[in-house]
């Protein structure tokens, strides 16, 4: 199934998620050809789920088209975050604070409800839990979707949402590290600074990380989001040596590190291309795309056509292509 011998190009696309742009697959459309060519996953936007059948006749059918078996994800967190709205008429789920305000009964049972329908769809991966900690009350984008206000909190029923979706089948992703719970910008819109100490990001915002990490959580999502402890010049975590290599080295982390969404706004300051570069170059393994177009099949045949004649970063799509590997041959059965 994962061939080390594979081609560069196939190893290349397996580091890649896109979303479709419709409510089937379209035959010889950019999604469709690159889940020949080996694309590592897609994920599903409120677009592209209308109801059960529909959407589990979707994911069968790029199932049967891929070169390698696929991630078939979903932002299923529950309340704010929730892409199955329409085969509900609304939202189904509480969400995480919500969940948490009833104890941890309810989020394992909220969580095993997520599974049981997301799995009924054909999904193998949701990008939950939250393990961010809500510490600013002016965050536009955390607020609810973290489980609370205190590490220990979050890790508390992060670590139950988490094992309950490995139960299932269900690959869990945690996000966003190192934390997107003290900022007060839209990492959608612009790129948000943190302004805390290494000792205070370790207190607080990175401790669920690590507990999630002990815990084996098999992916953790980066935030574009610029941590001063980490890097003097205004860079994205998604894109920094810095706090992947502490990922990697001081967690202990060896699973699948996934960037948030590449077409944020937290990346304004950089090309779609520069952007994809320093992110093979820092270690990212997985890289999420909103969408099929044609400019983005650009960006990344335009990047793969640097990748190909540079031995760094030659290397790090094989390193990726053996996290992404090792992921795949332990939930994809």
């Amino acid at each position: 199934m994962y061939d080390k011998n594979m081609d560069l190009k196939n190893k290349f696309y397996q580091m890649f998620v896109l979303a479709p742009k419709a409510l089937e697959l379209e035959m010889g459309g950019n999604l469709y050809n690159s889940l020949q060519v080996g694309l590592g996953g897609v994920i599903f936007f409120t677009r592209n789920i209308d109801t059960i059948e529909q959407t589990k006749n979707f994911t069968d059918s790029i199932k049967k088209i891929a070169l390698i078996p696929p991630f078939i994800g979903i932002d299923e967190e529950g309340g704010r975050v929730e892409r199955t709205e329409k085969i509900f008429g609304g939202k189904k789920f509480l969400s995480a604070r919500y969940q948490a305000q009833r104890g941890i009964d309810c989020v394992m049972s909220q969580t095993q409800q997520i599974s049981e329908l997301i799995k009924s769809m054909g999904f193998n991966m949701n990008f939950a839990p939250v393990l961010d900690v809500d510490t600013n009350p002016n965050n536009p984008i955390i607020a609810e979707r973290a489980y609370g206000k205190t590490a220990n909190e979050v890790e508390k029923f992060a670590v139950c949402a988490m094992k309950t979706y490995m139960e299932n089948g269900i690959i869990p992703v945690g996000k966003h590290f190192p934390g997107h719970g003290d900022v007060d910008v839209d990492s959608h819109l612009s790129l948000p600074v943190l302004d805390l100490s290494l000792s205070e990001l370790e207190r607080v915002h990175i401790k669920p990380f690590k507990t999630a990490i002990e815990n084996d959580i098999p992916a953790v999502m980066v935030a574009h989001i610029h941590c001063k402890a980490f890097d003097k010049e205004v860079i994205p975590s998604s894109l920094s040596t810095s706090v992947l290599g502490y990922l990697r080295k001081n967690l202990n982390f060896n699973g699948l590190i996934v960037s948030d969404d590449m077409q944020m706004g937290g990346l304004r300051g950089f090309t779609p291309q520069e952007a994809l570069l320093y992110g093979i170059r820092a270690g990212i393994n997985l890289f999420l795309f909103r969408d099929e177009a044609d400019d983005t099949i650009k960006i990344i045949e335009d990047v793969f056509n640097i990748v190909k004649s540079d031995k760094l970063l030659i290397n790090n799509v094989e390193k990726s292509f053996d996290f992404i590997s090792t992921i795949k041959n332990r939930f994809l059965k």
